[in-house]
């Protein structure tokens, strides 16, 4: 059976970002698991904040489609989220509300399986910001969303000075989550 490709990113660029270490542990592990991975930066998709003026003006911005064709590359697509006051970052959530602006059929970025995980100093690991990602990325990206998902809490503990996750129980959540995903990715590949 052919390697399912996958696509990881995290909703912050900060150096460090916990999220960022999130999505490199999860790259380990669906590579552990038969997954081609890449991993990007939403750092390399810069996006003016979504304006429906300034689409009705200049249309879709390019980095957009660029970031709209890495998804449609792959067969799967792990999100690793901070949680900023209780929600989703505005990082994250522009680069989801531009992508979705794309017109169906213009670039097939939608129907793959999704992963999602999140991280935080708080005792919760920003559970609240996964209900949003969720439920925003379904409707908005067409995300087959898979049930498992990981809450990385005292974050700033859990991963040790390599960027393995060492916190026992999501290192737990993020072996079944990978696998899960990986096989489901694999049912999408031609």
């Amino acid at each position: 059976m052919a390697s399912p490709k996958i696509l990881v990113f995290a909703g912050s660029i900060r150096t460090g970002a916990l999220s960022g270490k999130l999505a490199a542990a999860a790259a380990k592990e669906l590579a552990l698991n038969d997954a081609e991975v890449t991993k990007l930066s939403l750092a390399d998709y810069e996006l003016p904040i979504y304006n429906g003026d300034f689409e009705k003006e200049k249309g879709v911005p390019e980095n957009a489609k660029k970031l709209a064709r890495q998804i449609a590359a792959h067969q799967g697509v792990f999100i690793a989220t901070p949680e900023y006051n209780s929600t989703m970052p505005p990082l994250l959530k522009n680069a989801i509300d531009w992508v979705s602006r794309i017109k169906p059929g213009e670039i097939p970025y939608r129907n793959r399986v999704y992963g999602v995980g999140s991280s935080s100093d708080g005792p919760v690991g920003g559970a609240r910001a996964l209900i949003d990602v969720r439920k925003i990325i379904m409707p908005g990206l067409g995300a087959i969303v898979i049930p498992e998902k990981i809450e990385v809490g005292r974050a700033g503990e859990a991963f040790d000075e390599s960027g393995n996750l060492i916190a026992e129980a999501p290192a737990k959540l993020l072996k079944g989550l990978c696998k899960h995903l990986v096989e489901l990715a694999r049912r999408l590949v031609d």
